[in-house]
């Protein structure tokens, strides 16, 4: 009996580890259908579902998340799951912000249900994550199902993986998820009925799935920017035009890869140089770009319109910018060149290969949009009764509010209106007034676009979904019940148009603003939109609208699309003005003071009411762009202040954030300004310094310090105590030399004079870039060829000549030849190369601590701290120097071997080959690669090592052509 239950142990924890390990929305389900199969339970009863699933498995990975989810589980808000208690709640969309949601209401206690329109998980692009979200997953179990999950340094997540986790954990709380499932609207309940009777459903699209059959209290929308629910107006917040590219690259997670450093964000007005070689090099001109690496190697970009238009990616110029990017007008083939390029020069042609990768639609996941138009809906939540039954409807990530990618908002604002959002559907659940409940909610949607991660509260243990513990200084009653009227709905629904809004910049709210707008400003413009029009003289604000042409004027300026002008009638003045208070009224929400018929009566409008009504046009289309037209009116002005006809971008900007000025005399700043007196005298030290680079002791010194980050937080200290001897001799010797060597290109911002005024070290700057481009494009050159080939290539590079090999390989041979051929061509162009120095360069002038300071790594011979000391053998080491000395992989402590009689380290397979080499009398030494490019020992020359790496090779390919016993 012991027996068998520890079979049936190991076989359920199997399982469960198949789940936990699924790599696609898919597996997932189907792992876990046979998860809930073999352990007999039902996930449809949500209530006791996760106290079975616990119970049924005790492996040692599930109880560890189970620790970490009964911590969340314990939180007072949530009432042992009973907070929401007999709620029933529908989310549409199975983003990352609608499956937190669902954790949440199952946390309370609530049935949930989320539907999505896909049944896969497709999105490559990668979000950054602010703290407090990494440590609100970490307490969700994320390391559980995504070991590399934020290891180290790393602050981000591709949205694919993070739906993922997401999903499990749902899953294992009860959530119910169905794939393959659209939603179309809410559905009312039937008339004739008493309160028992159905109540608010979902038509939905397959129209005879089971979840049209689901009534619910509550409903949340997550399907992003595209939001279905109704009731919900949107306003957009525009900024000047800037154009977006995304693009994601296979990652095949290789060594020369890893290598490649990310690039967390840098802009033109940190770093000029990098942008101006790149676009003297390549033509690509930029304003930011950022690099992650994650399932892909992903890229944003900013770029410049006129650089899109030279390098052939926009075919057209348009002041449109919905005519300017759309499909038609981009060329493809040059938009993936574009980003290839890019990508290429940020990363200093380190990627061994940039292979696109492929989105849902099997097309190169790349794609260009402009991103400064962000919407966010004008209230957060609403309350539907009708015959009986309420329903609360709520909207939370992109459908609320669309985030602003530079700052990385996304994820983060998402999470905390989902947290908002179960902190209403409790109060809802608890009996609460509906409009406090709403005002509440509305209060707190208030602060959602001010958050950072500045200010937010910092103990993220004590993050709950009471608003309480996120928001310091928080007034959750800044709207009254009243304000919130419109939001509690009890008529019928009516239905309105899905699309979004293009014409909507701003919200049309002037209660606050009516007298900031002059009305002799007012007359101007509306007598410059309206110019050219016929039968159209404005002179005043009251008298010449009276016909209604040139309010319909006003409104085909900006929408011709909407109003055919040159069918009206001008002595049929009633229908003109109706016809343009009815589409004002559609289409911009401006509500009509007055019907046509009145206001062609005869008698002269009320001046003040007409200012106030024009003026909303005025707010409405201010800065607007025209649209394209042949037409003359084109040469019209549509801004006091932006001419249509400019050469540049005609938006007037609504400022997201506030500008910086640049002063133009930098000179007279300068003199003036202690900080950049000191910030000069810097740069000439980071200047000179980076003249004297070009050895090979201070190549390998930089190195170093570029990857031990503790050295260098440490060798700041003594970066002080040299500041005045090391920048005065420095500035008197380039004072000598007559000029200043250039700077280096850089992608940190931390590189940059404003950020480098402790920073002393500079690292070495990388091989030049024509000589880096042309290596990575040999080796991209060497990947696509054929077995053969690749053998008689690696021939050539040996021998210097190029002969056929000897013979045939296939299959696993073949596979194990090509692997090998791979690593030794990359090696030896990249690794093996050895470093050339210049004789007449002066010796470094960097200082470096005593070494009797301390521990020496037994490895490099250089100094060690405790904090990145590993101790073995009687010797330190640095953690990155633990490494076998043949295949360099890092090695962990009892999982090594040590040749005595060398100080070498090994892995135990190269140091049982190399018993053998001694065995049979060959001594020398298995292929050894330095991370740094530095070879140690004296005895080291370039022919040596050429035979070397030609006896390797041999060797290698020898072994591989072997067949396997």
């Amino acid at each position: 009996m012991m027996g068998e239950a520890e079979d049936e142990k190991n076989r359920t924890g199997r399982l469960f580890e198949n789940f936990v390990q699924a790599t696609d929305c898919k597996s997932t389900l189907q792992a876990f259908n046979i998860l809930c199969g073999s352990l007999e339970l039902d996930p449809l009863e949500h209530s006791s579902f996760y106290g079975s699933l616990k119970s049924s498995l005790t492996c040692w990975k599930a109880k560890a998340l189970w620790s970490k989810l009964d911590k969340r589980a314990s939180h007072k808000e949530y009432k042992k799951g009973r907070a929401c208690e007999g709620i029933k709640c529908l989310i549409i969309g199975g983003g990352p912000c609608g499956l937190r949601t669902a954790i949440e209401l199952a946390f309370l206690g609530a049935k949930v249900v989320v539907i999505e329109k896909r049944d896969t998980f497709s999105r490559n692009n990668v979000l950054h994550l602010w703290p407090y979200t990494i440590h609100d997953l970490r307490a969700l179990g994320a390391k559980k199902f995504y070991g590399k999950f934020c290891a180290g340094a790393i602050d981000h997540i591709s949205i694919r993986q993070l739906q993922l986790m997401l999903l499990k954990i749902a899953l294992i709380l009860g959530v119910e998820f169905h794939v393959n499932v659209e939603f179309v609207k809410l559905a009312e309940p039937p008339e004739d009925q008493e309160n028992e009777g159905p109540g608010w459903r979902a038509d939905i699209r397959p129209a005879d799935h089971p979840v049209a059959d689901f009534d619910f209290d509550v409903v949340v929308g997550a399907d992003g920017r595209r939001n279905s629910l109704e009731g919900f107006r949107r306003k957009e917040f525009r900024g000047k035009l800037a154009i977006a590219i995304t693009a994601n690259f296979t990652n095949r997670n290789t060594t020369a890869e890893a290598k490649v450093e990310e690039i967390s964000g840098v802009a033109f007005i940190f770093n000029q140089k990098f942008f101006q070689d790149l676009r003297q090099e390549t033509g690509i001109d930029l304003e930011n770009i950022v690099y992650y690496k994650d399932n892909t190697h992903y890229f944003v970009m900013t770029a410049k319109k006129q650089s899109l238009l030279d390098k052939g990616v926009i075919i057209h110029d348009y002041i449109d910018t919905e005519a300017l990017l759309n499909s038609e007008n981009v060329n493809q083939e040059a938009l993936l060149v574009y980003a290839r390029e890019a990508a290429d020069y940020a990363t200093h042609y380190q990627l061994p290969t940039l292979d696109y990768a492929m989105n849902h639609c099997a097309q190169p996941d790349v794609a260009m949009f402009d991103f400064t138009s962000m919407y966010a809906s004008e209230n957060a939540a609403l309350v539907r009764e009708r015959f009986g039954h309420s329903v609360l409807v709520a909207l939370v990530g992109d459908s609320l509010l669309e985030p602003f990618w530079p700052m990385g908002t996304g994820c983060a604002r998402g999470f905390l209106a989902a947290f908002d959002t179960a902190w209403m559907v409790k109060s809802w659940a608890q009996g609460r007034n509906p409009l406090e409940v709403l005002a509440e909610r509305e209060s707190l949607y208030r602060l959602l676009p001010q958050t950072t991660p500045e200010n937010i509260a910092k103990n993220f243990d004590l993050y709950t979904i009471d608003p309480g513990t996120r928001y310091p200084n928080l007034n959750s009653n800044c709207v009254r019940p009243h304000q919130v009227r419109n939001n509690y709905i009890c008529g019928e629904m009516k239905l309105c148009s899905l699309e979004r809004a293009s014409t909507i910049r701003r919200p049309v709210n002037l209660a606050r603003r009516e007298s900031e707008i002059r009305p002799g400003r007012l007359l101007t413009w509306c007598q410059k939109q309206t110019e050219g029009y016929r039968d159209v003289n404005v002179t005043d604000l009251t008298s010449c609208w009276s016909n209604g042409l040139a309010l319909c004027a006003l409104i085909h300026r900006f929408r011709p699309q909407l109003i055919d002008y040159d069918s009206l009638n001008e002595q049929d003045c009633a229908r003109n003005l109706q016809l343009a208070f009815d589409v004002a009224e559609k289409e911009f929400g401006i509500k009509p003071f007055i019907t046509g018929k009145e206001l062609a009566s005869g008698q002269e409008p009320d001046k003040s009411s007409m200012s106030i009504y024009l003026s909303k046009f005025y707010e409405l289309f201010r800065g607007t762009p025209l649209p394209p037209s042949d037409s003359k009116r084109d040469d019209d002005a549509n801004n006091e202040k932006c001419p249509s006809g400019s050469p540049k971008s005609v938006y007037k900007s609504l400022s997201l954030q506030p500008r910086k000025r640049i002063p133009k005399n930098d000179k007279k700043v300068e003199d003036t300004d202690a900080i950049s007196k000191r910030r000069r005298k810097l740069n000439y030290l980071e200047e000179t310094t980076k003249s004297y680079n070009q050895s090979s002791s201070v190549s390998s010194e930089g190195r170093e310090l570029k990857e031990n980050k503790v050295k260098f937080m440490a060798t700041q200290l003594l970066a002080k105590f040299e500041d005045s001897t090391a920048s005065c001799s420095l500035r008197r010797q380039s004072d000598c030399n007559g000029e200043r060597p250039p700077r280096p290109p850089s992608l940190d911002m931390t590189d940059s004079s404003f950020f480098n005024i402790i920073k002393k070290k500079v690292p070495p700057p990388p091989p030049p870039k024509k000589q880096r481009k042309a290596q990575t494009q040999k080796a991209r050159e060497f990947h696509k060829k054929s077995i053969k080939e690749k053998a008689v290539h690696l021939s050539a590079l040996f021998s210097g000549e190029a002969s056929a090999p000897d013979q045939r390989t296939v299959g696993k041979v073949s596979l194990r030849v090509g692997a090998r051929a791979d690593a030794l061509v990359t090696l030896y162009e990249n690794d093996h190369r050895p470093q050339t120095s210049s004789s007449g360069t002066p010796p470094s002038i960097k200082r470096e601590f005593p070494q009797t300071l301390g521990d020496v790594c037994h490895a490099c011979k250089k100094r060690v701290f405790v904090v990145e000391r590993l101790s073995a053998e009687g010797f330190h080491f640095h953690r990155e120097c633990f490494r076998c000395e043949t295949c360099r992989a890092p090695l962990r402590q009892g999982g090594h071997c040590f040749h005595s009689e060398e100080g070498k380290l090994y892995c135990k397979l190269h140091f049982a080959q190399r018993k053998s080499l001694v065995k049979n009398g060959r001594t020398e030494t298995l292929h050894t690669t330095c991370n740094d490019g530095s070879h140690h020992g004296s005895s080291w020359t370039p022919e040596s090592h050429e035979d070397h790496l030609q006896a390797e090779s041999a060797a290698l390919l020898s072994n591989a052509s072997a067949p396997d016993l």
